[in-house]
């Protein structure tokens, strides 16, 4: 039997057997010291619903896991410890040929839901020929050898830092933050203000590059001397005016890591706030911190990080400032496509992954396509009745807020709000592989 999927593409059905077509996920949770708090983060409430475990009122919750990682793997629900990427191991045709034929017996992507209360650290992710050779050198500390870029879609008010600022914001950086000036030398300080975009791309780069790592080597002492100034001029100089936003940030960062270089470095990068349903993504060898809120995130399947600033673990400072791109300016911020009055898609340029929002209200129903690669889904709200379907089955589930399941390829869902006062109707993520990628012949 042939059919038409999401991607518009005819193919012959692939017959999945009834049971295969849907999985519902136990998933694993992260307690990273920058996640939220007890019933402060969406995390631990998610992670409560999925798990059936009670909330530690003093315990960080930061990342919800749904997908094949080791290093966060989920569990096939009502099953014995199975885990889904042994349960893809044992039936392959789920995750559909091209899916299979490029990334093997395991999901390309990792889905993710965030609640960050602190900022994370100043980090980059290798590209994937940097990230083999990590691994191959350092396996304890870059523990996969895949790349990874990476998406975060906005649940609240979120803000971060990403990439570097345009050349003339560096300048301004440079002329009215005298404590900079003070680590990297005048010598730094008079080769970038005499630097223009007409010296070329890899001109500014070598000095861009020249700079950042001048100040991110510094010595700890001279470091945690230079943020103490800058602390106190700051809080002087709002006595007599409104900080800027970067500034006003650079001392909320003081007060979580004092001392750290990461607060200095913050001025070089793009101070982002996204609204909620918009989403940033971020390629490999881009400097970005996650500073505050709650976000729904996905990524290649991988947790390489090489991280430089605002953190108490490991640092790798010289490795940091070699991989970054240096490239400059304001980063794309994606207001997703309308697929349908109820779904909106999030379609980065990578091969690995796109992400679904659906904000279905009471009473109404929608459908999503069959796809020729697996989905991983996430209710954040509400209840519904869905149905799952291919060629010749059909299977009816109920799913809740806190509910993650797994659809295999070629199945097509219709989603049906249930009622239940005060929800505001169902809300859910979808997450798989880029579609641009699936109807590629």
């Amino acid at each position: 039997m042939e059919v038409m999927t999401a991607a518009g593409v005819v193919e012959k059905e692939i017959e999945i057997p009834q049971s295969r077509l849907l999985q519902m996920l136990r998933c694993t949770v992260q307690n990273y010291d920058w996640g939220g708090i007890g019933e402060n983060s969406e995390v631990a409430k998610l992670s409560s619903l999925n798990s059936k475990v009670e909330i530690e009122v003093d315990k960080n919750y930061a990342e919800l896991w749904m997908g094949t990682h080791n290093s966060g793997p989920s569990f096939i629900v009502d099953s014995d410890n199975l885990t889904l990427k042994s349960w893809i191991t044992e039936n392959p045709s789920v995750l559909g040929d091209k899916v299979l034929e490029k990334w093997g017996t395991d999901l390309p992507f990792l889905f993710k839901v965030l609640s960050v209360a602190k900022a994370l650290s100043i980090q980059a992710h290798p590209d994937k020929e940097s990230a083999v050779k990590l691994h191959k050198s350092l396996p304890n500390l870059y523990k996969d050898d895949n790349h990874k870029p990476e998406m975060a879609l906005a649940l609240t008010e979120f803000e971060a830092l990403c990439g570097f600022v345009n050349l003339e914001e560096i300048k301004g950086v440079i002329q009215s933050v005298p404590e900079i000036v003070e680590l990297v030398g005048n010598v730094e300080e008079d080769q970038l203000l005499h630097v223009s975009e007409q010296d070329g791309e890899e001109k500014v780069k070598f000095v861009m590059q020249t700079i950042f790592t001048h100040l991110m080597s510094a010595c700890k002492e001279s470091v945690s001397k230079m943020v103490s100034k800058l602390k106190s001029r700051l809080i002087e100089a709002q006595k007599e005016r409104q900080l800027s936003d970067k500034e006003q940030l650079v001392l909320r960062l003081e007060t979580e890591y004092p001392g750290d270089i990461g607060v200095l470095s913050a001025f070089f990068l793009n101070y982002v706030k996204l609204n909620p349903g918009e989403a940033l993504y971020l390629g490999a060898n881009e400097p970005h911190a996650y500073i505050h809120g709650e976000c729904v995130e996905c990524m290649a399947t991988s947790d390489n990080v090489v991280r430089a600033g605002l953190t108490s673990k490991l640092r790798d400072v010289p490795t940091l400032c070699s991989m970054l791109t240096y490239r400059q300016g304001y980063p794309d911020i994606l207001p997703g496509v309308a697929v349908n009055q109820y779904i909106t898609r999030y379609m980065p340029p990578f091969d690995e992954f796109e992400v679904d929002r659906c904000n279905l209200p009471e009473g109404e129903f929608t459908e999503f396509p069959a796809f020729l690669g697996p989905s991983l889904f996430v209710v954040t709200r509400g209840a519904a009745k869905i149905q799952v379907i291919s060629a010749d089955h059909r299977e009816e589930k109920e799913v809740r807020r806190g509910d993650v399941f797994f659809v295999a390829a070629h199945a097509g869902i219709i989603v049906a709000t249930t009622n239940m006062e005060g929800t505001g109707g169902l809300q859910l993520f979808r997450a798989g592989v880029n579609s641009r990628f699936l109807s590629e012949l």
